[in-house]
């Protein structure tokens, strides 16, 4: 068992949706064993009202979010996790993290971009919330020792490359 939560950042260009939505449901979910933050490329700098909404309606906390850039992480915490949530932020070059976070992209459709009725906004950041608890359920159901296994698995495998180009 490990002595700390493990860090989590959710990335997005505009952190104001998805990489929200993330947040909030590892931070509940997660039970203490994580710590979960959020973050954009490039913010638009107010948290989208249909994400607090959805929040909200399903029982999770929806105080304290913001829509920030990911320089407010550079200097710390460490990463243990990184997901990029949406595909641009996935292709952009993302800044080095400090302990060299495995990441892994979780793809989700934007809510936000969705135009129409209430209800059609409010289906779509139901549709997006499903997906992202879907995967978070799917994560904490590993055993929590695995973590340490899949970051030592991704040290041999940039050990076997490193020889390969030698």
């Amino acid at each position: 068992m490990l002595d700390q939560p493990l860090n989590v950042l959710f990335l997005c260009t505009g952190n104001s949706a998805r990489s929200i939505l993330g947040e909030a449901i590892l931070n509940q979910d997660g039970e203490g064993r994580f710590k979960a933050y959020s973050a954009g490329s490039n913010p638009i700098g107010t948290v989208n009202p249909w994400a607090i909404h959805t929040l909200k309606t399903l029982g999770y906390p929806a105080d304290g979010y913001s829509s920030k850039s990911w320089s407010e992480f550079a200097e710390g915490p460490e990463f243990d996790l990184i997901f990029t949530v949406c595909d641009s932020a996935a292709a952009e070059t993302c800044p080095v993290w400090p302990g060299r976070p495995t990441s892994a992209h979780w793809g989700i459709p934007d809510p936000a971009a969705v135009e129409g009725s209430d209800a059609e906004k409010a289906a779509a950041f139901l549709d997006a919330f499903r997906m992202l608890k879907r995967r978070i359920d799917l994560m904490l159901a590993l055993p929590i020792a695995s973590f340490e296994q899949i970051a030592l698995r991704e040290k041999l495998q940039a050990i076997g490359h490193e020889a390969d180009e030698q």
